[in-house]
């Protein structure tokens, strides 16, 4: 199985941190973590409550950040891929986080999980939407420097519209063939990974 959870320097900072934390202080850290983590924009904890959780769990600012955001990307990883709570734990349990804590943010997932995820299938994530595609296709014949030119590309019109405007904002974007087969094949894995968490 490929891991999803890669053992970056700040993940194995973040992991000692976690796996020092009290187990009942932990349980319910990421309980709160997973309840906030669909609110867009929204802080999980206050600053005033942030600066009692330092106090209880004998961590300064810099690291309780890191591992507020650690256990929020993590359970962000889990809804991504859709991931089973057992793959999780096994994830979780690779990059040297304990078992006992491991098991611990499986059951939240376990139990918070799907409705989670059925939260942030309906949250725009992006500040604009995709409104209309329209396309066009150009074929550049010569240039000055060249009198037999043979040059195809495809002009995309995308239209954005952001959830606080009523005016659509066009891009356009020029792609030759293999830059289009590209973006073409990158939709492909974005379609995959939609339709795995449907």
């Amino acid at each position: 199985m490929t891991s999803l959870i890669k053992e970056t320097q700040s993940i194995k900072e973040a992991v000692t941190f976690i796996n020092a934390i009290d187990a009942n202080k932990f349980s319910r850290l990421i309980s709160r973590i997973i309840q906030k983590l669909h609110l867009k924009g929204e802080r999980t904890f206050s600053e005033d409550e942030e600066q009692k959780l330092q106090v209880a769990l004998s961590l300064d600012k810099q690291a309780l950040n890191l591992v507020l955001e650690t256990a929020a990307f993590i359970l962000e990883q889990a809804v991504y891929h859709n991931m089973k709570p057992a793959s999780l734990q096994q994830q979780l349990e690779t990059v040297h986080l304990n078992p006992e804590k491991a098991e611990m943010f499986s059951q939240a997932w376990a139990s918070a999980g799907p409705e989670l995820v059925e939260k942030l299938k309906h949250n725009v994530f992006a500040p604009k939407k995709l409104e209309y595609v329209g396309w066009q296709l150009n074929l550049q014949m010569a240039r000055s420097s060249q009198a037999r030119l043979k040059s195809p590309s495809a002009v995309l019109q995308l239209g954005l519209r952001s959830e606080e405007s009523e005016v659509q904002e066009n891009v356009f974007v020029d792609f030759n063939h293999q830059e289009l087969l590209e973006f073409y094949n990158k939709l492909e894995i974005v379609q995959g990974q939609l339709d795995s968490l449907t």
